[in-house]
């Protein structure tokens, strides 16, 4: 395995575009929306670099146009978990050998068709299968992800580059190997970056990957993959299969060569998948590395010095964006006192004023919720509290899943501080808002450090310097990424490396070259120039 060091270009993020009227991205956007709109595709699953189907054909409809069907993916089972396995298997010696730089010409090649012949395809499949705005979908799909390819190459030739001190005696040097079998890659619905960062992280290392999508954002991960094999990546280094949990977990926790797990989604699946590895341990050549993002219960604190203007944006934009569908949206707030009538006014002002429908209509700052499994959970939190003598749901709170799944933005007032919605994680357009004595500031700080179990996101609106200073300190375990003066969501690349603590995953921090160390297995080498010829050492000399 070469690794001489060579220059990559420098990481630069990927510039957003603003698909304004009139914009040369706007017209090719909705010219890729009218295609992909035109059409019902097939999208088999790829293994060794082929086209796998099955007897199965499961049917795709946009979560906000349920009567219309965008094509077909087959659903595979139990051997084709084991055909990925050993796609991946076979794939991982000739994958171990190629030149580092070869590795990062592929991934950087990807990310230029990204960011070009791809861009249009990719969002707007991003907007049709997981209903997303176009913006929502360009600085997802397009910009994170270009940025994590670009930054992830840069990431790797600085781990390479990282060596021990040798003398004129010796000479020490340092290997990064790839991990000893296969990765499982398991990825969420909500972030098309996501899904291509968790397979390729590991494989820009030398990793072979089995990688497990969800099933509603299938349709942008065969797009994926198809950007990933015309950019050369060889066969059987990543293998995207669409299969049932149970079946997954049967072959892979199971599989001696199983060597690590990239993850994102909720804490209980990750809890029973780490339990699963527990219980598997001794069947396993090496001890497996389990990387994952997790749940979040993200909270902004207010403080009576805050601007009304900037807080109320920050919490309805952290909130509703997405329809709440982020690890990282704005979920539990407290609010003064002494601004609340002031701050709940701008705030109705502004949730009165979002506009809900298709991404079609680039108008709209909501579209629906991902599917009727998850619009009859959010519904569900909706509906305690409407009925609960301990909340009060004041904004909002209709849904409607007759053609879509469409939840209005929510606002819930909680009575009582751990309430069931200022607790659990709901993943929807609901926000509840707790109001606190403003002479309390200490007593409501402890409350927000202990209610929920996650430390995912967080922030705090404030004017108060020493306020500022105080809160960032006291609540240092609430959150693996804090943000002051700012809504807790976006984080970017390169600038705040994503991940959290507690109940909240590993945090690992995506997006960064923690993460990428988690990929490798080092070993270190040492030259003598200088052996010695007599086994005594001077100590034992007497005089």
């Amino acid at each position: 395995m070469s690794q001489e060091i060579f220059q990559v270009p420098v990481a630069e993020n990927e510039p957003v575009k603003s698909y304004a009227p009139g914009t040369p991205e706007k017209a090719e956007l909705k010219k890729a929306l009218d295609e992909l709109m035109s059409k019902e595709v097939e999208l088999p699953m790829i293994i060794d670099g082929k086209e796998v189907k099955s007897g199965k054909k499961v049917a795709i409809h946009p979560p906000h146009d349920l009567n219309h069907t965008l094509g077909y993916y087959y659903q595979g089972d139990e051997s084709h978990v084991k055909m990925a396995i050993e796609a991946a298997l076979k794939a991982k010696k000739k994958w171990v050998e190629m030149d580092w730089k070869h590795r990062a010409s592929i991934f950087l090649r990807i990310a230029n068709l990204l960011a070009g012949p791809y861009r249009a395809k990719i969002n707007a499949a991003t907007m049709l299968a997981q209903s997303k705005t176009v913006f929502q979908a360009e600085i997802d799909a397009a910009c994170e992800l270009i940025d994590f390819f670009r930054y992830n190459v840069q990431y790797m030739t600085e781990i390479y580059s990282q060596q021990p001190k040798s003398t004129s005696e010796m000479w020490n040097r340092l290997e990064q190997r790839p991990l000893e079998g296969f990765i499982f890659a398991l990825t969420p619905f909500n972030f098309t970056s996501i899904a291509g960062n968790l397979p390729t992280a590991p494989a820009i290392m030398g990793n072979t990957v089995v990688w497990k999508a969800s099933k509603t954002q299938i349709y942008s991960a065969v797009v994926l993959m198809e950007i990933f094999m015309k950019a050369g990546l060889p066969d059987g280094v990543i293998n995207l299969m669409f299969v049932s949990g149970p079946a997954a977990g049967k072959e892979i926790f199971t599989h001696p060569d199983f060597a690590g797990f990239h993850f994102t989604g909720s804490t209980g699946v990750f809890n029973n998948i780490w339990k699963q590895v527990g219980n598997n341990i001794a069947t396993y050549k090496t001890y497996p590395r389990i990387v994952g993002e997790t749940g979040g219960k993200d909270f902004v604190i207010v403080h009576e010095s805050a601007e009304i203007k900037e807080t109320a944006t920050g919490i309805v934009r952290g909130s509703f964006e997405y329809q709440g569908q982020k690890c990282s949206a704005v979920s539990r707030t407290y609010i003064p006192s002494s601004i609340w009538p002031e701050l709940r006014k701008e705030i109705e002002y502004q949730v009165n004023s979002i506009k809900m429908g298709t991404p079609l209509d680039f108008t709209n700052f909501m579209n629906a919720v991902i599917d009727e499994a998850s619009f009859d959970g959010i519904m569900e939190y909706i509906n305690h509290a409407r009925n609960s003598d301990d909340a009060e749901v004041i904004m909002g709170g209709k849904g409607d899943k007759s053609e879509g799944y469409f939840i209005e933005p929510t606002v819930i007032l909680a009575k009582d501080p751990k309430y069931l919605t200022m607790r659990e994680e709901i993943f929807g357009p609901v926000l509840t808002i707790y109001v606190y004595d403003a002479a309390k500031l200490e007593e409501t700080l402890d409350l927000l450090d202990e209610t929920s179990e996650y430390a995912l996101t967080g922030g705090v609106f404030a004017k108060d310097r020493s306020v500022i200073e105080h809160i960032t300190k006291r609540l240092v375990n609430a959150a693996g990424n804090f943000y002051i003066n700012d809504k807790p969501t976006g984080a970017v690349v390169g600038m705040q490396p994503f991940g959290g603590a507690r109940k909240s995953g590993t945090n690992d921090k995506a997006g960064s070259i923690i993460n990428l160390l988690r990929w490798v297995s080092p070993r270190t080498i040492k030259e003598n120039f200088q052996p010695s010829v007599d086994y005594r050492y001077p100590f034992m000399d007497e005089e």
